[in-house]
């Protein structure tokens, strides 16, 4: 599965059901780049990790430096919180020589591979995480 589907699927699952006790979690997105299009941000269980399924998500229009999305009524639980900055609104993650041509992010930084390694713990009053953005050379 493409990194592109697994942020799609997430995002769009902002839509889905709420849980009796659920909280916001609040992702404050830093080193945004001024080239416009689209903020996804998914959030993923373990079980849904690095598939094209997600939790819970936002979607917001991209705005250069910082920035707020807040993924709305999440059960608590543990998450990776996956983000990928869709420059040119086309719903894909655009490749170039086989890497990333837009900008990206998760918690846990740049050095996370492994749930264990992303993952935050989501309390039923809800909580917040800041997703620094990785962008190509």
């Amino acid at each position: 599965m493409t990194f592109k589907t697994l942020l799609i699927a997430g995002a769009l699952s902002a839509l889905s059901t709420t849980a009796a006790f659920a909280g916001d979690v609040a992702v404050t997105l830093t080193g945004v780049k001024a080239e416009g299009g689209t903020m996804l941000v998914s959030l993923q269980s373990k079980d849904q990790f690095m598939k094209p399924v997600g939790a819970k998500g936002a979607i917001g229009p991209a705005t250069a430096g910082t920035m707020n999305l807040t993924v709305e009524d999440v059960p608590p639980g543990d998450y990776a919180v996956m983000v990928m900055h869709d420059a040119d609104s086309n719903w894909t993650m655009t490749m170039k020589d086989g890497k990333p041509a837009e900008g990206w992010g998760h918690s846990g930084g740049a050095a996370g591979q492994t749930f264990d390694a992303v993952k935050i713990t989501v309390p039923e009053a809800g909580t917040s995480v800041t997703v620094p953005l990785n962008y190509p050379q």
